[in-house]
């Protein structure tokens, strides 16, 4: 069993996310497809077409995990280069095995995304889908974003915002906090990690605070919620 991570902002969390992945890793895409009933690759699709909107020639997928959004990515606009980027080898190698069963081309790399190991304004845009909230630091990774796009550039996270108020907010909220854990820990044998992703959605913050930390890292931004708000895309361009 591993050590559930702490939640929120500023947190010294990076070696007990990454060990928590490393062993959910071998059921990590069945969970996804099962807690989410499927609605997941919508949600994908909606953000590849936004970080795919401007033409990029390059693109960094930044805690790319199993390598699902890289992928989509990749489909979407076969002549751009995709990288993808993350600090569990174990999700990385399962990466690697679904783009050769695709035949995509795409390169899957370890990297901590605290600090890319990238140049400066190397990438045309930036995405990370379902990973922003395990950050240890928000702003330091919004930082990295800027640096390494190119003037013109576009970030887009996808992520679990908290519940909103109302019935549907505390429908899903129960949903996340009693379901959820009991289904992850069945099939991936890891109460743990599925006891940490309602929490630190709980934790996470709400649309319009991300989006003026965005915005104070430098990024015009707007940002449109999904499926009555369990998810949401944020756009941010480098002008």
């Amino acid at each position: 069993m591993t050590k559930r991570p702490a939640v929120g902002d500023r947190q010294d969390k990076g070696q007990d996310v990454q060990a928590m992945f490393a062993a959910i890793a071998p059921r990590y895409d069945l969970l996804n497809r099962v807690l989410s009933l499927g609605v997941d690759r919508g949600w994908r699709r909606a953000a590849a077409q936004e970080a795919l909107a401007l033409q990029p020639r390059r693109v960094l997928d930044v805690a790319t995990g199993t390598a699902d959004f890289a992928l989509e990515l990749k489909s979407r606009a076969p002549a751009a280069e995709v990288i993808g980027s993350d600090f569990v080898p174990q999700m990385l190698a399962i990466g690697r095995e679904k783009a050769q069963a695709r035949h995509l081309k795409i390169a899957l790399e370890e990297g901590d995304a605290l600090n890319l190991p990238y140049p400066d304004g190397h990438f045309d845009a930036v995405t990370c889908a379902f990973g922003f909230r395990n950050f240890a630091d928000y702003e330091r990774g919004l930082a990295e974003f800027w640096r390494v796009l190119a003037p013109g550039g576009r970030a887009v996270i996808l992520e679990f915002p908290p519940p909103r108020p109302g019935l549907f907010g505390a429908l899903f909220r129960f949903y996340f906090q009693h379901v959820l854990p009991r289904i992850g820990a069945l099939v991936s044998g890891n109460a743990g990690a599925y006891t940490y992703l309602p929490e630190s959605v709980l934790a996470f913050p709400e649309p319009a605070r991300l989006e003026r930390m965005m915005q104070a890292t430098g990024f015009r931004t707007r940002h449109r919620l999904l499926t009555f708000g369990i998810a949401a895309i944020h756009v941010g361009d480098k002008l």
